[in-house]
């Protein structure tokens, strides 16, 4: 019988030197911003697009949630972006938020593994995580990411929070998936997990 699970595919903008904090500048950090001093071309915005409407659902994070909660609902476009941001079912994890008040929200609160296993059970499309680096990281120790998509942004910041800092233990082996350059400069890299180690056959 097939595998009809969803799968979680965690999306993030990062830098040469690995930082993903802030990329949009909503939150006011030293770089924030920093995506928007490589100007999008044409072929990576298509890409976004195809992404987001090829995902069923978002998981996200308190701080990314925040952001995109007080961003989006205001925002319009001629190609539907928005309409399918704010549409999307969002599953915002968190232990301090009391509410959520952006269209088709929830809390999840706890046992985030089993939670996040639920939703890969249900039907439809892929769930997509966009920044959320905490989350990214507590999915990435349960073995719950699918697909990790770096869309690497040709500037060094020097500081700035990292996807995978020092200190964890998130050993996992990834196989190469796809690449693609933009025409911007960015180049994206998506991997996707190992099953297992390759054994070293040298002497």
């Amino acid at each position: 019988m097939m595998n009809t699970m969803r799968k979680v595919v965690v999306s993030e903008f990062v830098t040469l030197d690995g930082v993903m904090e802030d990329p949009g500048g909503a939150e006011k950090t030293k770089h924030g911003g920093w995506s928007f001093k490589i100007k999008s071309s044409p072929d990576q915005l298509k890409f976004k697009f195809d992404e987001l409407f090829a995902g069923g659902g978002l998981l996200l994070g308190r701080v990314t949630y925040q952001g995109f909660a007080q961003a989006w609902p205001s925002m319009k476009d001629p190609y539907g972006f928005a309409d399918r941001m704010n549409s999307l079912p969002k599953y915002v994890v968190s232990t301090t938020l009391d509410r959520v008040e952006w269209n088709n929200s929830r809390i999840i609160r706890e046992n985030i593994a089993e939670e996040v296993n639920k939703l890969k059970q249900q039907p439809g499309q892929d769930i997509l995580v966009f920044g959320s680096g905490e989350l990214a990281r507590t999915l990435m120790r349960h073995g719950l990411v699918d697909e990790l998509r770096l869309m690497v942004f040709p500037i060094v910041l020097g500081s700035g929070k990292r996807l995978f800092g020092e200190g964890e233990d998130l050993m996992t082996v990834m196989s190469l998936a796809d690449t693609k350059v933009f025409e911007s400069g960015v180049v994206l890299l998506s991997y996707r997990p190992q099953a297992e180690a390759p054994q070293d056959k040298g002497a």
